[in-house]
Formats: structure tokens, sequence, C-alpha cells
């Protein structure tokens, strides 16, 4: 079992920027992408970005791409998600997870963090 702990949240204004940081105690060949997630109040969680520790292959959805960052640091186990140009919709639990593939899907994905919460201020 990969134990995940996200930290970084916090409250923002509008513009502002954040990094989120994701350190797994572990990796393994079913631990080998890494992903965020996040869950906004009423509304089903949603996928934000991925990315394999190798670093490759990283994914983003389209409403955080330009402006959000993944990244790995394989030496620390620790993953990163930079925030930029933050926008009040971008308010929500962040949660790391990981699992076998780089995928947009929410099952493949084994472990999950506790998740750390974002809030974005007009």
């Amino acid at each position: 079992q990969v134990q995940l702990v996200e930290s970084g949240g916090g409250l923002v204004q509008a513009g502002g920027s954040l990094r989120l940081s994701c350190a797994a105690s572990k990796r393994t060949f079913r631990s080998n992408a890494m992903a965020w997630f996040r869950q906004a109040p009423g509304k089903e969680r949603e996928f934000v970005a991925a990315i394999y520790w190798g670093g490759d292959s990283a994914n983003y959805a389209n409403s955080v791409k330009g402006r959000f960052t993944i990244s790995t640091d394989n030496a620390k186990n620790t993953v990163y998600l930079q925030m930029n140009s933050l926008k009040p919709e971008d308010t929500a639990v962040y949660y790391c997870a990981s699992g076998p593939v780089v995928t947009t899907a929410f099952a493949p994905y084994r472990n999950w963090g506790q998740g750390t919460q974002v809030t974005v201020s007009s």
C-alpha cells in the first residue's frame, strides 16, 4: 500500500499562485503514475493532471491547461502541482492519487491522499 500525503493548500486571491506537494511513501510498478484530482462542494471529483514518475506523458484537464504544471522529484518521491493564474472556480479539495497508468479516469487510481483545501477568492 502506498501512502500519499498532500500539502500546500490554502487561501489565495484570484490571479495568485499555489504549489501543492504530494509525498509518496514508496514507488512501485503499480503506482508508476501520479495524478491530481479535485472536488468542489456539490460536484463530482474531476481529473486535473497526471504524469509518470519518469516525468513523461503529462496530461492536463482542458480547464487548467496552460495554468497548472505537474512535475516529479524522484529523489524525494514527491509530485508537485504548480497552480498559476488561479480562478475562483479552481476552489476545491485537491487529492493526490497513484496508479499503474496515466489516465483521466478515476477508477484505475488505487491509492489516494486525504486531500488539501484550495480556496481562491475573487
